[in-house]
């Protein structure tokens, strides 16, 4: 078991009311929204025309070039409307929910070798839930990774606790990490926060405990995979939710992959914040209805920190933040602003809290420097091709969210996957 870097991390002042009262509550909303993972829009061939009636689970478009690789109904509706993009390029596929339909059952007989259990996850739509590095995005379909982080902890503010969503799913958890074990070239790492292993790693061949801390961003996947197993441009890794691992399990055992999960609405616009179990892509208004207070308001699709305004819930996040939207004050004289404000941006000071913003796990001053000045060998060096958006974003955060180091990263990133083909 790897223990790291307890005491490093911030605790971060975003404000939410307490919750209300009654647990969890399984709010299954009335719209959802199928739209493809963070970062370049997938290529896509629709299976479904609007108006068509689909049962939960049913292929509604595939992946152009990988025709596996389908996204799916997350409940059975009946579809509004299909947006693609120039280049048949995926914007959103909207679905009315329609009680009392057919889920669909898929062929698990040959789940238990490896090509027959990549067919059944990227048919069943699990692949949208699995994000491989460098670069983000979906695996490639044929995309052998040499690790796979299993991240059942999460520090970012107002997260649900991954340990609430596996509870009484001990059995599915661990068939699905089997199954994970099965197609990665290298080890299986499971992150979890300090406290008795969420399983026997002797049940899962290569499993490995990674524990880490409660500050953020102790379970940044990113950042745990620079002090255990970096990613690089041969050697891809991907990262799972563990709620999402129990959902392999269960398709495994079933045929049928679960398309609800615990999500955590909460933030300083709400009357009561609330915990959730609600369907992939759900509507954020129906999740937020009834409970935010009157007056302008902004909803993230993810947390506070990396989170993205948004009208449904993004394939992987589990958090929906209501955040009141600022408005615009008085214009001030241009004069002043031109005192006040340099053209060029402003310098980064090495601080502990830029540091702590990076748990300790890379060296902030140099990857900071590297990023701004857009040294991307130095940064290689310093680990990028491990990183994405959402890792550095406390970092952001700590600068003011001037340093605009998230969008930097995407466009080195996007830099590096150019000149290597890849």
């Amino acid at each position: 078991m790897l223990q790291l870097a307890f005491r490093t991390g911030l605790t971060l002042p975003f404000q939410s009311p307490p919750p209300g009262t009654g647990g969890v509550a399984d709010v299954i909303c009335a719209e959802a929204g199928i739209v493809g993972p963070s970062g370049t829009a997938p290529r896509v061939t629709l299976h479904v025309e609007e108006g068509a009636s689909v049962a939960q689970g049913a292929p509604v478009a595939s992946l152009r070039d990988a025709p596996d690789v389908c996204f799916v109904a997350p409940m059975s509706a009946s579809v509004a409307r299909s947006v693609l993009l120039q280049g048949h390029k995926l914007s959103e596929i909207v679905l009315f929910r329609e009680p009392g339909g057919d889920v669909l059952t898929h062929d698990t007989s040959g789940a238990a070798t490896e090509a027959g259990l990549r067919r059944l996850m990227q048919r069943a739509g699990f692949w949208s839930w699995v994000r491989r590095r460098p670069f983000g995005g979906m695996p490639g379909a044929d995309e052998r990774p040499a690790a796979i982080f299993v991240m059942a902890a999460d520090t970012r503010p107002f997260s649900p606790d991954p340990r609430l969503a596996l509870e009484g799913r001990d059995e599915d958890f661990g068939r699905g990490l089997r199954a994970l074990a099965l197609i990665a070239e290298g080890p299986v790492y499971l992150c979890q926060q300090a406290g008795p292993p969420l399983i026997d790693t002797a049940d899962v061949p290569g499993l490995r405990i990674v524990t880490c801390g409660r500050r953020h961003p102790q379970a940044a996947a990113g950042l745990r995979m620079l002090t255990v197993f970096p990613a690089g441009l041969e050697t891809p890794v991907w990262d799972i939710h563990a709620e999402d691992v129990a959902a392999l399990g269960t398709l495994i055992d079933t045929g049928q992959l679960p398309m609800t999960r615990l999500v955590s609405v909460a933030g300083s616009a709400l009357r009561e914040s609330r915990m959730v179990r609600t369907q992939v892509g759900a509507h954020l208004r129906g999740l937020t209805h009834r409970i935010a207070r009157p007056g302008p308001h902004t909803v993230l699709s993810g947390s506070p920190l990396e989170g993205r305004a948004a009208q449904w819930l993004a394939p992987r996040d589990r958090q929906v933040t209501v955040l009141p939207r600022k408005t615009s004050g008085a214009q001030g004289h241009w004069l002043m602003s031109a005192l006040t404000r340099s053209a060029s941006p402003k310098p980064v000071i090495p601080t502990a809290a830029l540091d702590q913003a990076f748990g300790g796990m890379v060296p902030a001053a140099a990857f900071v420097r590297a990023l701004s000045c857009g040294d991307d060998e130095t940064a290689m060096k310093l680990g990028v091709l491990s990183l994405l958006e959402e890792d550095i974003a406390l970092a952001d955060y700590v600068l003011g969210g001037e340093a605009h180091l998230p969008r930097l990263l995407a466009g080195m990133l996007d830099r590096i996957r150019t000149e290597a083909g890849a």
